[in-house]
């Protein structure tokens, strides 16, 4: 089985527990204004990897996985996309005794059975709380990745939730109530991040040409964003 990878990361230390590598998956249904990965767009664009070389190169970082309670870190795009090759990776991981985690915004109809059950750790990517605020944001439907994380309830998978705070978007007081009360309702939810909106992303619309539509918003103010933090997420 062949996938589309537009990158793998090694020493990764902040997508899941531990040291982890990040294996970034080519293609995205969603245009989130704050994205800023457009390369990882479109599924053409990526490099053809098969399962087993994959694995390959995923298992020869066991030792560093073993000694930091880490392991391997499905991320994108959006690897729901490509969710066969993902569950055949995550089966292999697994025979290896490696810890598995999918970095996934849930965009995507379908019955993930078979790859949640080969998944130890969901990190949840909350793109909004409101049905019209996440259409404005993301041009998707805030219905299909409530489809996919009932599916992660009913299996009982931990979340890790992360949010993205933009300035003037989604940094306001009645935005975080709103999204507290979102998460509250959730079940096996371990930790809520919430992550301050940067421009690395920047010189990558302009390198594909493509318009940047928060080339005008400046970085969150990090100090804004841990007191947000702090006051509604302890």
């Amino acid at each position: 089985m062949t996938g589309y990878i537009h990158s793998v990361e090694t020493m990764g230390l902040v997508d899941g527990p531990g040291v982890r590598t990040v294996v970034f998956l080519q293609g995205c249904p969603l245009r989130c204004q704050y994205c800023h990965n457009p390369d990882t767009w479109t599924p053409q664009l990526g490099t053809a990897r098969t399962v087993d070389d994959l694995v390959k190169q995923l298992v020869r970082m066991k030792p560093y996985f073993k000694s930091s309670g880490g392991g391997v870190t499905f991320s994108g795009g959006e690897p729901l996309l490509q969710a066969d090759f993902v569950t055949a990776c995550m089966k292999a991981l697994k025979h290896h005794g490696i810890h598995t985690c999918l970095d996934t915004s849930g965009s995507v109809v379908g019955d993930f059975t078979d790859l949640l059950s080969q998944t130890d750790l969901i990190l949840y990517d909350c793109k909004h709380p409101d049905p019209e605020g996440y259409h404005q944001l993301t041009a998707g439907k805030l219905s299909v990745t409530e489809g996919f994380l009932q599916q992660a309830q009913d299996a009982g998978i931990p979340l890790w939730i992360r949010h993205v705070v933009v300035p003037g978007i989604t940094d306001g007081d009645a935005h975080m109530a709103q999204l507290q009360t979102y998460i509250n309702r959730l079940f096996h939810v371990e930790k809520v991040e919430l992550l301050p909106y940067h421009m690395l992303g920047h010189s990558k619309y302009q390198n594909l040409n493509i318009p940047e539509p928060l080339a005008d918003t400046p970085a969150m103010d990090k100090a804004r964003c841990s007191q947000l933090q702090t006051t509604y997420f302890r």
